[in-house]
């Protein structure tokens, strides 16, 4: 049996929410070794004069936990 763990992880992006989510895998899949998946949790954005200029996605990262030997 394989335990999983889960972070989140808030991607940011001038462009789209979609943008945002790609950034969030890319930077966890620094420091985070063998990323099983990923489930989109919340999107918002910043707003300034009536446009949108940040989008935010806020992404639940999976990954197994490995036992050291």
């Amino acid at each position: 049996m394989t335990a999983v763990k889960i972070v989140k992880v808030l991607g940011t992006s001038t462009e789209s929410w979609e943008d945002a989510a790609h950034e969030a895998v890319a930077q966890a899949s620094e420091t985070i070794e063998d990323i099983h998946g990923v489930e989109i949790e919340d999107w918002t954005a910043t707003v300034e004069d009536g446009q949108i200029t940040e989008y935010k996605t806020t992404v639940e990262v999976a990954f197994p936990v490995h036992h050291q030997q």
